[in-house]
């Protein structure tokens, strides 16, 4: 289980975005999430209990200039500011404000690197929570099949959702949204999205989102669920070659 540090964490090397320094605004001791997957590198919710408090904007501001004052006397410079971290970064109730606060910070400090998010797209519906998503330059949102079944058994969301109210608000964002999606297997047959009972429909859905880009990509790093195994590189690149056939651009994370 990894858990980052908060509010600010890194910088690390990630593999679709660059040099990242992480926004982490969960407690740093436990996960909050409204999805619990059963891939997720935080592990799962019953295996997490935070008792920290959510970092308030004052403090993400005054760590974040912290940090970038260190990496600038070091002569490095983020890529981008990521938010990310221990679950999910729409959770928190101040996220408009902190998003907007971080936007001016990046202009003074760091005015080239891109400020992106990790979002699970759970609360991407209410428009309060998509506006501030719009302010990103890269609002990476996750779409993991369109199957309302699979996603229960693997995203398991906490609470109520639906994946049409989801993809709904995915195209609501105009076709700037980018579209994050993990293909995997399992040994137990629990887990996997490469066949087409699942690819066909989540291709047709795209389509109609229309996002900037999509990101595939599969289980870089240990998980909870220890039957899950890696998609190949073979099934991830006959999965992109479709995604471009719909005019989209793709990368691939092996």
């Amino acid at each position: 289980m990894i858990l980052y540090d908060s509010p600010i964490f890194g910088p690390v090397k990630s593999r679709r975005l660059g040099v990242s320094l992480g926004i982490n605004l969960l407690p740093k001791d436990g996960k909050w999430c409204s999805f619990d997957c059963i891939y997720c590198e935080c592990g799962l919710n019953s295996e997490s209990h935070a008792t920290a408090s959510l970092p308030t904007k004052e403090q993400v501001v005054e760590r974040l200039i912290e940090k970038l004052r260190e990496m600038k006397a070091e002569g490095v410079c983020p890529d981008v500011l990521t938010f990310a971290g221990n679950g999910e970064p729409t959770l928190h109730p101040d996220f408009t404000d902190i998003v907007k606060a971080v936007r001016e910070v990046r202009d003074e400090w760091c005015p080239s690197a891109k400020i992106s998010i990790l979002s699970n797209s759970t609360r991407v519906h209410i428009p309060q929570v998509r506006e501030a998503l719009l302010l990103f330059d890269n609002p990476i949102m996750k779409l993991d099949t369109v199957s309302a079944s699979y996603i229960s058994d693997i995203d398991r969301p906490v609470g109520q959702y639906d994946v049409k109210r989801t993809i709904e608000g995915l195209k609501a964002m105009k076709g700037k949204c980018i579209i994050q999606t993990m293909f995997m297997k399992s040994t137990d047959g629990r887990a996997d999205d490469l066949s087409e009972e699942y690819v066909g429909p989540y291709l047709q859905q795209l389509k109609e989102i229309a996002p900037r880009s999509v990101m595939i990509y599969t289980i870089d790093r240990a998980t909870p669920v220890k039957t899950l195994e890696k998609a190949s590189h073979e099934e991830l690149d006959a999965i992109a070659a479709r995604i471009r056939e719909l005019g989209l651009e793709c990368s691939v994370s092996y």
